[in-house]
């Protein structure tokens, strides 16, 4: 990059920070410091191709961990002889039930995904309440079909990692 390349970019950066702090000063009534200004606007502008990977990586996740839980369940529900669990098994419940529970999980998983590729910042919040959901109905699931239970469990700890994680800088030096 050429050095004349990077003070126009340096410039267009701190032209929209000047902005920034104009238009938050306009709204409070108080002068905003400057490495607030700075903090304001790489937020804004998001952390560059890192952000964005993990948003498009926790969304699609979701959306692979919902449409497991939904074939999941659509399998109990169509063929419901084909899972076989412990008769002692403590939470036992029908196919047809565990089917039910599954599918609806997993359509609602996959609409949080797609709200989360959109960027809509409460499907992170809802997305690993219902990654932990899912998680749980696949826990319980287990004794059904072990290895896809373990498959979804483990998507779904990724889910919760990459929604968890920071997905923008708050803090610039």
């Amino acid at each position: 990059m050429s050095s004349s390349a990077s003070e126009q970019r340096r410039g267009a950066v701190s032209d929209e920070q000047a902005e920034r702090a104009a238009t938050y000063q306009e709204q409070t009534g108080y002068p905003m410091d400057p490495r607030q200004a700075r903090a304001v606007t790489a937020e804004a502008q998001g952390s560059g191709i890192g952000a964005g990977a993990g948003k498009v990586v926790a969304a699609a996740l979701m959306i692979i961990s919902g449409l497991f839980s939904f074939v999941t369940g659509l399998a109990a529900i169509v063929k419901g002889s084909y899972f076989h669990a412990n008769p002692n098994y403590p939470f036992r419940w029908t196919p047809l039930g565990w089917g039910w529970t599954e599918l609806i999980v997993g359509v609602v998983v996959v609409a949080a995904g797609a709200c989360v590729l959109l960027g809509m910042l409460w499907a992170r919040m809802v997305g690993i309440f219902l990654a932990v959901l899912s998680s749980i109905a696949a826990f319980l699931f287990l004794p059904y079909f072990p290895v896809w239970s373990i498959a979804v469990i483990g998507i779904n700890i990724f889910i919760i990692w990459a929604l968890a994680s920071r997905w923008g800088s708050e803090t610039v030096a």
